[in-house]
């Protein structure tokens, strides 16, 4: 049962987490209540209360921030606390269950009432949480009202390109406070799967599956039912005894040789293999979740870059995922779907995704079509200790959430030193981008980690540099060598810092280009300039056949997918259009000649 899932009525109606799926759900987008607090009184005035209807003054569409056009407010300007409102009734059928309230993303610290008693506080802007509601149901109608409070001003907060300006300059964009990703509701049993981690591991033609039970107890009979299929074939299948709430599972996949990759994953061949989790009581299915994965291997091997044992080049784009009417939210599902196709269409195999924890459902689209994904948080720009708590917080639960999805290749927790401005200098700030690396590495064994996107790279797993130099030959004599690349200074930043040096790692130009080229009546700026189609594909090529020729360079990043507000520098318009024949874009970051 996809309760209003169908109904075209409601923003976003498809399922908003696909690698971890139930069948039974109610969606909650669409219409709420709305209201602004700017003088901070609500809770005071205990506006959480099931009678307080009047207090809310407009109607907001879910999951759209209140700064874009469709929530049917758009109003860029400073409101940092917020409140929502909306009621549903608990679907028949559902008797007996334990009711949980899910909540994609609410930027920045989220606290929820359900019919006046307060059930959760949530802080970080860019991941989920959940609560089991059902202590606090009434028969028949029920109240959500959630209050959200973001910190537009302050710079210590991991904000990505939100600016904390009122109008958008330069590479910062218009903010987005509340509720920004999905909000639906689930009947669960009261013991049942919470997580599940699954690690390929394509040299012993096995997967490695961790599952996690919430409301386990030891006296509890029960048993989970493991089965795995590719292309509606079923290839493996394992139950067993549930002895403890965490159990650890390894399951052979037997059912391919390597020969031509056979059903391994990669941008070429996104071979995905289905799998369903069954617990049974008795024999009796109480909780049933589906999900997938790919078959993959990121490695560094001799100094060479590996994806599933070979050397890979990879060719990203960076794609900051904004979007004219939704701001960091997309209006369809279908429209994350067409930027995965296009950038595929013009010959990238990856995308950076820059200052962003994307929707699952991109993540999801990157798995089936097949499409690289450099995983990286959103950032604050200055440093405190209330930054690193709240930091390194939220990026446990990005990588919590995404572990299993495939398409995620490298992790990025720092980018161009924002957060941590004086780490050339500062210990601690350098122990911070220490931790952080060593933190990813002790959560997620098998995907690289880069230690500060850009430059001021210390203990770094790939040494990516940001390069903005327009001119062919400059960019062909700084990366003729290891040595020429690891010493320049292209953003006038030393490549290391803290006396950590070159050992030999990959070496990949992670951001350049960004040639400005007008192909609309939108007016912004770029890092360079084209007049016309013809001069920009020629200084496209210029920027671009560097990165080929080059005896050391593994990898690259163009900047960037789409325009983006002010920024005029995307292949795309901000409405998706192409500057220049995807063909002839695609021959170029092919370096098909």
């Amino acid at each position: 049962m996809l309760t209003e899932a169908s109904s075209t009525s409601v923003p976003r109606p498809e399922y908003p987490r696909p690698q971890f799926a139930r069948k039974d759900w109610l969606n909650l987008n669409g219409e709420w209540d709305f209201t602004f607090d700017d003088e901070d009184v609500g809770e005071e005035e205990q506006w959480y209360r099931t009678d307080t209807k009047g207090l809310f003054s407009r109607v907001i569409q879910v999951p759209f921030a209140f700064q874009s056009k469709l929530s049917g407010i758009e109003d860029p300007s400073f409101h940092d606390v917020v409140w929502y409102r909306r009621t549903f009734e608990v679907p028949e059928g559902w008797n007996g269950k334990r009711i949980v309230l899910h909540f994609g993303a609410v930027d920045y610290l989220a606290k929820v009432w359900v019919n006046g008693q307060l059930v959760a506080v949530h802080e970080g802007g860019h991941t989920p949480f959940q609560i089991d509601i059902t202590p606090s149901l009434l028969k028949g109608r029920n109240t959500i009202i959630l209050r959200a409070e973001d910190f537009s001003r302050d710079v210590t907060l991991p904000r990505g390109k939100q600016y904390w300006l009122e109008q958008s300059a330069a590479i910062f964009y218009t903010r987005t406070t509340g509720i920004w990703q999905s909000v639906w509701l689930e009947p669960l049993s009261a013991v049942h799967l919470s997580k599940t981690m699954m690690t390929p591991d394509i040299d012993r033609n096995e997967i490695r599956l961790r599952t996690f039970l919430q409301g386990f107890k030891s006296a509890d009979p029960l048993k989970l039912r493991i089965t795995v299929s590719y292309d509606g074939e079923v290839i493996a299948e394992d139950q067993y005894m549930v002895m403890n709430a965490e159990q650890l599972r390894t399951i052979g996949l037997g059912d391919f040789a390597d020969h031509g990759l056979g059903r391994l994953w990669s941008p070429e061949h996104p071979n995905l293999y289905d799998i369903q989790f069954q617990l049974l009581r008795n024999e009796e299915v109480i909780d049933e979740v589906a999900s997938y994965f790919g078959m993959r291997k990121v490695s560094i091997e001799n100094g060479k870059l590996c994806l599933n044992n070979r050397p890979y080049f990879q060719r990203l784009v960076l794609d900051q995922g904004y979007f004219p009417d939704g701001i960091l939210t997309a209006p369809t599902d279908e429209e994350l779907k067409r930027d995965t196709q296009l950038t595929k269409e013009m010959g990238f195999n990856g995308v950076r995704k820059h200052q962003k924890t994307e929707d699952p459902r991109f993540l999801y689209w990157c798995d089936k079509l097949g499409l690289l994904v450099w995983s990286e948080a959103a950032n604050a720009y200055e440093y405190s200790e209330e930054y690193v708590r709240r930091f390194t917080k939220e990026w446990q639960e990005i990588i919590e959430r995404d572990y299993n999805h495939p398409c995620i290749v490298t992790w990025v927790p720092l980018n161009e030193s924002w957060g941590v401005p004086n780490v050339q200098i500062d210990t601690r700030q350098q122990q911070h981008g220490l931790a952080m690396y060593h933190l990813t590495k002790s959560l997620d064994e098998m995907r690289p980690v880069v230690y500060n996107d850009g430059w001021e790279h210390m203990t770094t797993d790939l040494v990516t540099i940001h390069d903005y130099e327009s001119h062919q030959a400059v960019l062909e004599e700084r990366y003729a060598t290891a040595e020429s690349s690891v010493n320049a200074m292209p953003a006038n930043r030393k490549i290391f810092v803290g006396g950590a040096s070159y050992q030999g790692q990959p070496i990949l130009v992670s951001e350049f280009g960004g040639i400005a080229f007008k192909k609309s009546e939108w007016e912004g700026w770029g890092y360079s300039g084209a007049e016309n189609e013809e001069d920009f594909l020629m200084k496209l090529k210029a920027v671009v056949d560097p990165m080929f020729t080059s005896p050391v360079i593994q990898g690259y990043c163009y900047t960037q997918l789409t325009d983006v507000e002010q920024e005029i520098n995307g292949l795309l318009t901000y409405d998706r259009q192409p500057k220049a024949p995807l063909e002839a874009i695609r021959n170029i970051m092919m370096h098909i000649q």
